[in-house]
Parts: structure tokens; C-alpha cells; sequence
């Protein structure tokens, strides 16, 4: 993949460890932010450095991931010790390093005022590799004598400026003067005030300096919608909306390549045209899914970052944040996939309430004006979908083809009445039962359970296209959730999928130890069989599938 017309740089390019490697990957991270790609090599060659950034554009890792190359796991003694202003930022930064060095065994404590000291020194006498603290607790423990700082190698001062402006400035020279005089200094900060500068100057052995700026959003004819929703909410409410627009285009965001295959899984079984990209793709697999997408064969995007960049499609008329991005910098940098060509676009994020400190940074960071929205409910889903249905029927009335249809109609006009029979076909339009599924697949899939007494009635995504028979079904059943063969009742194979009965006792075992499993050579997922809410729109998305 290029960049800018030269080789993107990725974190095998920093000669980590393979443990660190493994903990980034796990992470999520598929390539280095700009802060990352500019502070690691040098912060692995031993320098001490200065970093001006915003909060959120992956400083964390940036100094985190050579700290957990350099920590000696089996030495005793903290050996790193990280100064931030705030509990929740000592948390989260404690949070980022232990995931980092998991693999590598390597443990960081946070420790923060506000809460019972005795648990932090408890853990502290057990041995830790990493501090990550406010400056007055950090200071708390060293007069008590239960943090002892002459192993450190390396010392980070993040967020400084803040640090500075809660006066912690006396704590800070204080601890400072803790560490031994031959070790690795670092200073982040989003300001560089003469104080800062001071310091720097007084504790720190030429720094090397490194400046990131995040870039202004000018996309004014972006429209910006935040949804707030619990995790579990948000691939309903990313049907809903691609449901509200049937001639939209989404490119959907997600932080994670598991997150990007399971995302896109779930719109399939719900019957959209969607795929996903990411990371682990070739450059093969990466165009083809990229054909589909431009010829409109598929019109829902999953992608992880690294996927999507080079991504040049004028017409996506929808950015969608199924997870919010790491920092500002990326936020614009998805959103200006939409609104291009002088087209209005329209950028969608999916916040939990935890992430709302993130969505409030990207708004200060990138100048975004960010509106909170309401999800269309479903009448205003069939309303939309009834819009763009009548400017569908206006362009059918043109078509020279459209006289044999005037011939059918008349036909159906003589049995029923033809306000009957139009109400009819709307019902079979909007709601999905049309192009790719039978009429009979389509009753099956609205049934809320057609089970007899004691049975549940499961729905898998596999069907007569994957050659599957019922006698598959019923062997892989048995054999993964333990149950008798002959407790399987009623396996109804469609084209798509497949609905089988299971004793009701069984069915939470069968769906734990069915889903995703294998099944003739295919990944077969495996749900409730659930009544239709509506689904895809007639040709164009496939009725859902449950």
C-alpha cells in the first residue's frame, strides 16, 4: 500500500519483539499514528525526546510500546514511571500498557488519589514493572516508603502542560529528582510553555523534538451526526439506517479486523449487500472487494483504516463509526471519504457513553460541529422507503418494456381489486420479500416460531447453495452440542439458510457451540430464529434472513 507516494510504515518496520507484535495486532493497531511513527525509533535508540501533541492521537502507545522493549521482566523494582494530571488519564494509560505487555508478563499500576492507598501499596510490595500515576499520590508513596524509584530507567511526563496548570510543578521536580540521573527522559505535551521549556532544559539531555498537528476540518458540506448506544445497539441501529436510505453507499469504519468480519457477517445475515476489508486481505482479495463496491454489486463497505486509505470512490454517500476513531486526525480522515465532487455526504458516529471524553476531544481537536441525533424509527423507515419507491415506479412507467406488465396487471385486476392488489405489492416491496428470496423462504424467515411444544426453532446461515443436506445439519448438531440425533426436529433447507428445531432445554448449547463453527466446508453462524422486522428493499438488498 503507498502513501503519499512512498511505502507505508508499518510496526514491523521498528524491529519489535514478536510478543509486542502479537499485543499491538490484538490491540487493533494496523498501522503507527503519525506521533507513534515519528517518536518510536527514536525512543528505541535510547534518546530522550519532546512530543507536541494533542491528547488522542496515540501517545500512549507511542512511548508505551518502547517502554515494554526496554523493561527487564525478570529485574525487581519499578523501572518506568509515568507522570499524568488526571485519575481517568492514569487509568487509561496504566489500561494501554498492560495490554501492550501482556505477553511479555510485564505489569503497570495505576496509581491515583481518591481511593484507599492500602490497595496500592499491597500491590506496589508485590512488584511492578510500571507506575503510572498522578503526581501527588506517585509523591505520597515515595515520603511513605513504599515506592522506591533508583531502578528507573525511564521517566514520562505526560499531558505536562496540564500538569503544570493544576500546580503540580513542585511535585513534578520533586520526583524527578527521585531517578537516577542516567536515565531516558520523555515530555508530551499539546503546548510548550516557557515552564515546560525549563524543565525540559533542566532535566533532559538534548531531546530530540517531535511536532504533530492535527488538521482543521473544512468539510462544511459533510452533514455530522453523533448516536449515543450501548455496544450491543449499534448493528441495529446501522440497519436501520442504511434501511432509512435505500440508495445510499456506507463505508463503514470499524477499530478492529475481528470487529470488521464480524460487523459485515451480521449485515449479511440480515440480508444486506455488504463485505469487509482489512489488514489480513491481499492486494487480490482488496480489489475485488473494492470492484464489487465501485460497480455497486455491494453497497455496504466494512473496512478497518489501513484498508480504506487509497480509498478514492466519489460517490459513498454515507461515513459510518461503528467505533470512534483513536484521535482526531483519523476522524477526518474517515470522514472525507463522503461529501466529495461537490456532493453533500453525510458522516455517522456511534459513541458509547464511556467514549464520550474522546468524542468531546475530536470536536475541540478538529473543529467539528457534531450534532446529536435520533435513529429514524421504523415508520420513518417505510416512509423513506415508500419515497424512493414512487421515484422507482415513475422511471418503470417509462421503460419501453413496460407495456407487458399493463397486460399482467389487467389480469390481476379482473380477480382482485386493483387498490388490493397495489397494496399488496407494496407490502411485498418494502418489506423485503422480494429478488433474492422465495415467497416461501420469506414466510419462513417472518415466522416467530413455528415450533411445536418444547421445541425452539434456530436459524443457520447455511443453505442448498453451500450443498448442505439435513442429515449434515443433524450430524454436526449432535455430535458438537451432545444431544441425541433424534431431538432434532423439522430442518427446513433454503436456498440461504436453514431453520431447524431443537429441544427449547438445548438451544442456548447448541447456539455456544454451533456458531461459528463448521459446517461442509463453510463458517456457519447460528441464531434465534427471529420474526421480520422489514429488511433490504426489493432487488437491491436481499430481505433479511431472520
Amino acid at each position: 500500500m503507498e502513501k503519499q507516494g512512498k511505502t507505508a510504515v508499518t510496526f514491523k518496520d521498528f524491529n519489535l519483539s514478536p510478543e509486542v507484535l502479537r499485543a499491538v495486532s490484538q490491540m487493533g493497531f494496523e498501522e503507527p499514528t503519525p506521533i507513534q511513527e515519528k517518536s518510536i525509533p527514536v525512543l528505541m535508540s535510547g534518546k530522550d525526546l519532546i512530543g507536541q501533541a494533542q491528547t488522542g492521537t496515540g501517545k500512549t502507545a507511542a512511548f508505551g510500546i518502547p517502554i515494554i522493549e526496554k523493561i527487564d521482566q525478570l529485574a525487581r523494582g519499578v523501572q518506568a514511571i509515568i507522570l499524568a494530571p488526571t485519575r481517568e488519564l492514569a487509568v487509561q494509560a496504566a489500561e494501554e500498557m498492560n495490554k501492550l505487555g501482556k505477553l511479555k508478563r510485564i505489569h503497570s499500576l495505576p496509581v491515583y488519589g481518591g481511593t484507599s492507598i492500602e490497595r496500592q501499596i499491597s500491590a506496589l510490595k508485590k512488584g511492578v514493572h510500571i507506575v503510572v500515576g498522578t503526581p501527588g499520590r506517585v509523591l505520597d508513596h515515595i515520603e511513605r516508603g513504599t515506592l522506591a524509584l533508583k531502578n528507573v530507567k525511564i521517566v514520562v511526563l505526560d499531558e505536562a502542560d496540564e500538569m503544570l496548570d493544576m500546580g503540580f510543578v513542585d511535585d513534578i521536580t520533586r520526583i524527578l529528582k527521585e531517578t537516577p540521573a542516567e536515565r531516558q527522559t520523555l515530555l508530551f505535551s499539546a503546548t510548550m510553555p516557557e515552564e515546560i521549556i525549563r524543565i525540559s532544559k533542566r532535566y533532559m539531555k538534548d531531546p530530540h523534538k517531535v511536532k504533530i498537528t492535527a488538521d482543521t476540518l473544512t468539510a462544511a458540506s459533510i452533514n455530522q451526526i453523533v448516536y449515543e448506544l450501548r455496544e450491543s445497539e449499534k448493528i441495529e441501529a446501522l440497519s436501520r439506517l442504511i434501511d432509512s436510505d435505500d440508495g445510499g453507499r456506507f463505508l463503514v469504519f470499524c477499530h478492529t479486523k475481528k470487529q470488521c468480519d464480524e460487523v459485515a457477517s451480521n449485515l449479511k445475515l440480515r440480508g444486506y449487500d455488504a463485505d469487509a476489508m482489512h489488514g489480513d486481505f491481499t492486494q487480490a482479495q482488496r480489489e475485488a472487494v473494492l470492484k464489487k463496491f465501485k460497480g455497486g454489486r455491494i453497497d455496504v463497505l466494512v473496512a478497518t483504516d489501513v484498508a480504506a486509505r487509497g480509498l478514492d470512490i466519489s460517490d459513498i454517500t454515507h461515513v459510518v463509526n461503528y467505533a470512534i476513531p483513536q484521535n482526531p486526525e483519523s476522524y477526518v480522515h474517515r470522514i472525507g471519504r463522503t461529501g466529495r465532487a461537490g456532493k453533500a455526504g453525510v458522516a455517522i458516529t456511534f459513541v458509547t457513553p464511556r467514549e464520550d471524553r474522546q468524542l468531546r476531544l475530536i470536536k475541540s481537536v478538529s473543529k467539528a460541529n457534531i450534532q446529536r441525533g435520533r435513529l429514524p424509527t421504523k415508520e420513518q423507515v417505510l416512509e423513506a422507503r415508500f419515497m424512493g419507491l414512487k421515484d422507482k415506479i415513475s422511471e418503470f412507467i417509462d421503460d419501453p418494456r413496460f407495456d407487458r406488465y399493463l397486460t399482467m396487471a389487467e389480469k390481476i385486476s379482473e380477480e382482485l381489486k386493483p387498490v388490493e392488489a397495489l397494496a399488496s405489492l407494496l407490502k411485498f416491496q418494502l418489506e423485503g420479500m422480494g429478488a433474492a428470496q422465495s415467497i416461501q423462504e420469506s414466510r419462513a424467515s417472518a415466522e416467530e416460531s413455528g415450533a411445536s411444544a418444547g421445541m425452539v426453532r434456530l436459524f443457520m446461515s447455511i443453505g442448498r447453495e453451500q450443498n448442505v443436506n439435513a442429515k449434515d445439519i443433524v450430524a454436526a448438531i449432535s455430535k458438537k452440542a451432545d444431544i441425541p440425533p433424534q431431538a432434532i426436529k423439522s430442518v427446513n433447507i433454503f436456498d440461504k439458510f436453514t431453520f431447524v428445531d431443537v429441544p427449547r432445554e438445548s438451544a442456548e448449547k447448541v447456539i455456544e457451540f454451533m456458531h461459528q463453527t463448521i459446517i461442509s466446508g463453510i463458517n456457519v453462524a447460528v441464531k434465534h430464529a427471529k420474526p421480520r422486522e422489514g429488511g433490504g428493499s426489493g432487488a437491491r438488498r436481499h430481505a433479511r434472513a431472520y
